[in-house]
């Protein structure tokens, strides 16, 4: 049986006072996470590091305001960065029923109270309020990610995506997209560099 990863010191400075909250999430993904078919069964030995630190370090990015996480299946990086960020209402929006019951209920284990769950794919969801930021992890390709979250922003409001290696190629793919987009001063940016060895990358834009 594969064991869960110990946790790495860097996950106390970025969770502060929240590192309890953040063991217990982490703790619960461990128990019944590949159960539920929210992570891998090999994910056990790198969780800490490859998960829930790399979804952290988005954290400081983030505004007090209404972020939305679109495919946030496992809660990552939406359940962590309500977490790490009481002073964001986070929106996670899951399309499948599982993922959806499992939100729910580890964001009330946690009493996090910054959260609520929508039951929606990106181009379906209906919000109350336009978001003032959008984040996403491994869920498409730029080129269609752009235009799937686009309608669920307001004027001004950020896409924040965590994406892997081929973000680079990923952009120049969807140039055109941009252009048509109205996304302002789109950038990767590298996060974790020199602290922890699953760096996070991070295409940034504004809309417009």
């Amino acid at each position: 049986m594969k064991h869960l990863e110990d946790e790495p010191a860097l996950a106390a400075t970025l969770f502060g006072d929240r590192i309890e909250l953040a063991r217990q999430y982490t703790g619960d993904l461990a128990a019944r996470g590949e159960e539920l078919g929210l992570i891998g069964p090999l994910e056990l030995p790198r969780l800490w590091t490859r998960h829930i630190v790399n979804c952290a370090l988005l954290a400081p990015l983030l505004r007090p305001g209404l972020v939305g996480d679109v495919g946030s299946g496992a809660g990552l990086p939406g359940l962590v960065l309500a977490i790490a960020r009481p002073d964001a209402q986070l929106v996670l929006i899951e399309p499948m029923e599982r993922r959806v019951d499992w939100l729910l209920a580890e964001s009330a284990a946690l009493g996090l109270k910054n959260v609520t769950v929508v039951r929606a794919r990106a181009e379906e969801a209906k919000l109350e309020k336009p978001l003032d930021q959008v984040t996403a992890r491994a869920v498409t390709a730029l080129v269609k990610l752009i235009p799937a979250t686009l309608p669920l922003l307001r004027y001004g409001g950020e896409m924040i995506f965590m994406k892997g290696e081929r973000v680079y190629d990923e952009m120049d793919a969807a140039q055109k997209v941009i252009r048509k987009s109205h996304l302002l001063n789109s950038e990767v940016l590298v996060l974790g560099e020199g602290i922890t060895p699953e760096v996070t990358r991070v295409f940034r834009a504004t809309v417009d």
